[in-house]
């Protein structure tokens, strides 16, 4: 399995504490480069003011580092564009019935 695929899987192991699906198809993760052994992530939350905004980047920074052959991990937490509905998966939008 390609390490930009094993890192998607670990992200995809973390759930939104309010929402019952995955951060990844939520769409609060824009953006997943993996050079070498180093990640680069750009995600968002669903709103500034979201509960965990101080602890779920973390989450995801240190699970991305639990992946085989990853040594640095380099999260951006950003607002623009900001998260809305139509940024979830089908699956994600069929788990909600929306």
């Amino acid at each position: 399995m390609e390490l930009k695929d094993q890192v998607i899987n670990e992200i995809k192991k973390i759930y939104d504490p309010e929402i019952p699906v995955n951060i990844y198809e939520l769409g609060l993760i824009y953006d997943v480069i993996v050079e070498k052994n180093h990640v680069k992530i750009k995600m968002t939350l669903t709103t500034p003011n979201c509960p965990v905004a101080e602890s779920l980047p973390k989450e995801v920074k240190d699970s991305v580092m639990q992946v085989e052959g990853i040594d640095k991990v380099d999260l951006d937490l950003v607002w623009d564009p900001p998260w809305n509905k139509s940024m979830m998966s089908e699956a994600a939008k069929l788990e909600l019935n929306l």
